[in-house]
């Protein structure tokens, strides 16, 4: 998928979450198309890839939080955004855990909140809003597809959920010209949540120590690689534009594989040519057991495919991570 620089050429466009992991991308991805971003950026994280990599010196920041509302009608009204791409969220699934209310707040509120200033903000012409595969809760029949009902059960996929419900409401009773992506596991570069698999593998093993994996290692999930989210954003927000049918409609994004965690580990270990084994721990709860995503209705509907294979992307995160840790070591 070519960047569109002529949809995206001075669009006045509003990220939240640019300093996560796919905002990072996805705001590289938007400078490189010569679109006017501005970004809403709460925490000041220095080893953010958006930071590291000279591209939050490329846009506009608006200081704050999703929760507050009356901040982002200011920013959507006075830097007069025409596309917003909705990805802030707590996506951590065990902080979800520990602290729900915080995680209900910014991804449920936070969700209402950009919609509500969105439909006040005659300007606004898309929104693509990020739900996630953790919407759709723990399902008997697989893969899921956007026909499955949405059921999350523990605090994250709840809000996952929620949040997904909120803006296909929008859609429906304010006619507001929101879409929806539900993606697999985000893995990539730029990825600073060391309790996740793929990072937290790929460190301990440039420290010599041996791979932690938190679950029995047989939990089934569906990955995702950073850079194709960045670019499936980027074209449903085409799409959107030149179909508004497609408003209030969700799409899956995904590579539509199955790989249990002890499998990933083993295929970073091999990537990176060392012979460590993983230890085991044992210790997950309130997780899904079991998902994988069907993308055949964007890939039907929108011609989308993804860039990258999961040795693509597991090479490229690789790369990534010894770079940034040659880098930590010198400075």
């Amino acid at each position: 998928m070519e960047i569109n620089k002529t949809f995206w050429q001075d669009r006045p466009t509003f990220v939240t979450g640019g300093t996560g992991l796919v905002g990072s991308w996805l705001v590289r991805r938007l400078v490189e198309a010569s679109a006017d971003v501005v970004c809403l950026v709460r925490d000041w994280v220095p080893q953010s890839e958006l930071v590291r990599a000279g591209y939050l010196e490329k846009v506009k920041v608006v200081r704050g939080d999703v929760r507050d509302r009356e901040l982002l009608e200011r920013a959507l009204g006075e830097f007069e955004i025409d596309t917003v791409i909705h990805l802030a969220a707590q996506t951590i699934v065990t902080i979800a855990n520990r602290n729900p209310i915080s995680t209900f707040e910014t991804n449920i509120t936070g969700t209402w909140n950009v919609l509500e200033a969105s439909r006040r903000s005659p300007k606004v012409r898309q929104i693509v809003m990020a739900s996630s595969d953790k919407a759709y809760g723990d399902q008997e029949t697989l893969p899921y597809n956007e026909e499955t009902p949405l059921q999350g059960q523990h605090p994250y996929d709840v809000s996952k959920s929620a949040a997904d419900l909120i803006a296909a409401t929008y859609a429906k009773s304010y006619d507001l010209p929101v879409v929806i992506t539900r993606c697999g596991n985000f893995y990539g570069g730029g990825d600073l949540n060391w309790n996740r698999i793929i990072p937290g593998t790929i460190r301990s093993i440039l420290r010599g120590q041996a791979p932690i994996i938190r679950s029995d290692g047989e939990y089934i999930r569906d990955y995702f690689y950073v850079e194709d989210g960045a670019a499936a954003y980027m074209l449903l927000a085409e799409r959107l534009a030149a179909r508004p049918e497609l408003k209030g409609q969700a799409f899956n994004f995904s590579n539509e594989i199955q790989v249990t965690v002890r499998e990933i580990v083993e295929s970073v270990v091999r990537l990176m040519g060392v012979n460590l084994k993983p230890v085991i721990l044992n210790e997950a709860s309130n997780e899904i057991r079991h998902q994988y995503l069907s993308a055949e209705k964007a890939r039907r509907m929108l011609n989308w495919k993804p860039l990258f294979n999961l040795d693509q992307g597991l090479a490229l995160t690789i790369d990534w991570y010894r770079n940034f840790f040659t880098h930590e070591h010198k400075s």
